[in-house]
């Protein structure tokens, strides 16, 4: 019954994907009805622009052009960056280390922090301490992520010069880390407002469960209550954030596309927002194509993870 279910997963994703690559297919035509004169630029006379477009086959029915295309990304192949002179595959792998590093360490801290706090604040419902946290959670969670960054960075970096306002132009991820310091405050500003989010939910999540008769047959047994927390509320509260971690997945990508932004980060959102200025369109639709698949790929793992850490869920 489960293989069925994970085979009915994969086959919904996999035509989720399909159906992104046609989507970006159509952006491309729309954005650059002709590909020759967003390659070439505005200078290129016509007949290259005709010359290029004959040569990649963009002269042919946009059927096939479509299915060349996604055969091209099956293969891996995404096109060429014209303003960089690199491959947009070779591009995303030089980038995507260091993004990731800023989206796991920013998710691992928010999930050490938000889910005691969550479980704290629903025990100690509407005590300052749950009042207290939930001003400051709805605070960061309505504030702009490159917001925070900037006030960071007028807080530490330039009034008291503790750390730099902007990271070093380091092309590898152990570049990077080598200047580890100049990582804090991004990662702070993402973890921040990652934690407002996650707390709210684990909060809410805490409360529901403590109105369940189990926790109630517990308590009335006698059962000390950290063992009703640790064995009871704990494990069957922070269920439902699998499912917000795995979606939230995309969100800590286009959080990064603003904190790369903020903090000079040569990461997948800084590449992005160079490629837009430059108006490189296989970049864009080459990281449009990376967020697609890290969402069907977040609602994916949510979901096996889901089923295998409660066996009461039923997969039919």
């Amino acid at each position: 019954m489960r293989t069925g279910y994970l085979i009915r997963r994969l086959g919904t994703a996999i035509l989720v994907l399909i159906g992104v690559v046609l989507v970006t297919f159509i952006m491309l035509h729309v954005i650059a009805p002709s590909p020759g004169r967003a390659a070439l630029g505005l200078r290129a006379t016509p007949e290259q622009v005709a010359a290029y477009n004959l040569a990649n086959g963009y002269d042919r029915p946009l059927i096939v052009q479509f299915f060349s295309y996604l055969g091209q990304v099956v293969h891996g192949n995404l096109g060429w960056s014209y303003s960089l002179n690199q491959s947009v595959v070779s591009l995303l792998k030089e980038k995507a280390p260091l993004s990731a590093f800023l989206s796991g360490a920013s998710t691992v801290l928010a999930i050490l922090i938000a889910i005691p706090l969550g479980i704290y604040q629903a025990v100690k419902r509407n005590s300052v301490g749950d009042n207290v946290a939930t001003a400051v959670a709805f605070t960061l969670y309505s504030m702009p992520v490159f917001l925070l960054g900037l006030i960071l960075i007028d807080i530490f970096a330039l009034s008291l010069g503790w750390v730099n306002a902007n990271v070093g132009q380091d092309q590898s991820l152990s570049g990077a880390l080598a200047h580890f310091t100049d990582l804090i405050l991004p990662i702070v500003s993402l973890t921040a407002v990652a934690v407002a989010s996650y707390s709210r939910y684990q909060r809410s999540a805490a409360l529901d469960v403590m109105a369940q008769d189990y926790i109630k047959v517990a308590r009335a047994k006698g059962l000390a209550e950290r063992l009703v927390l640790t064995r009871h509320l704990v494990r069957n509260s922070a269920l439902p954030m699998i499912t917000l971690i795995g979606l939230s997945i995309p969100i800590l990508l286009a959080g990064n596309l603003l904190i790369e932004g903020v903090f000079n980060i040569n990461g997948l959102g800084l590449l992005f927002f160079k490629s837009l200025g430059s108006e490189d369109y296989n970049v864009l639709i080459g990281y449009t194509l990376v967020g697609a698949v890290l969402t069907v790929l977040g609602n994916l793992v949510a979901d096996i993870a889901l089923t295998a850490a409660d066996p009461r869920i039923r997969l039919v």
